[in-house]
């Protein structure tokens, strides 16, 4: 019905869903919405030809990433052993990465039933800080990527994190591969693959999500067809 009232129609050729909370579902997603804003900056001619050659090629370098980021599934099993008994979750990100922590906690509320918020990190002085204590698992999405305004927003969140472990707050990190400072400041981290800022949300939605689903399953939760919750949302 969406197609047929839309004066334009982008398929995201993501396949059937299976499952409501379905990863592949939020990457084509992302990766529809960069190719329409490479399109709009050719045309408006804020990207030259190279410049769109480059953000095509690095987008087409995903999928290859996307594939070694699943190697990180046994470490996502680990860490939901020792987090499957936790009844809150913090998640926190800066600029692009605020809406992927929302996605995070969304998954885990919606698959494990486990209360979860995501946060801006430059906020957490505004409410958070009172909640942060040893019972409370804080996901911080710490990225960092060559671009000047990138690694500010890095080292500002890896200042976050440091202010959540002096309250006793445990932290599970995302960092970039070779990431060592970000690495040893958390209690965990998962590595991502190096990817420009603008594509790194596609990567960084991968962890979240696999540790939502391995925390679901230790709960005993049906991660395919979550309580309440229907694929076609029909009425208001």
């Amino acid at each position: 019905m969406i197609a047929r009232d839309s004066d334009g129609t982008l398929y995201t050729r993501a396949g059937p869903e299976i499952g409501v909370a379905s990863t592949k579902a939020f990457t084509a997603q992302l990766a529809a919405l960069y190719l329409i804003a490479v399109h709009l900056g050719e045309l408006r001619g804020v990207l030259c030809a190279d410049q769109v050659r480059a953000h095509i090629t690095e987008l087409a370098a995903i999928p290859h990433k996307l594939e070694s980021l699943l190697g990180i599934e046994q470490r996502c099993e680990h860490l939901a052993k020792k987090y499957t008994r936790s009844e809150d979750f913090l998640f926190l990100g800066r600029g692009i990465h605020y809406p992927v922590a929302l996605e995070g906690a969304l998954k885990l509320k919606e698959i494990s039933y486990i209360h979860a918020e995501g946060y801006p990190a430059g906020e957490m002085k505004h409410g958070p800080n009172a909640l942060i204590d040893e019972n409370l698992p804080v996901v911080i999405l710490g990225t960092c990527y060559h671009e000047p305004s990138g690694a500010v927003l890095r080292d500002k969140t890896l200042s976050n994190l440091k202010e959540v472990k002096a309250r006793s707050g445990r932290v599970i990190a995302i960092a970039t591969e070779g990431d060592s400072e970000l690495a040893e400041a958390a209690d965990e981290v998962l590595f991502i693959p190096k990817a420009p800022e603008l594509l790194s949300s596609i990567l960084e939605v991968v962890p979240l999500q696999l540790l939502a689903y391995h925390i679901a399953l230790r709960r005993g939760c049906d991660v395919d067809q979550p309580r309440n919750l229907a694929k076609s949302v029909t009425v208001e």
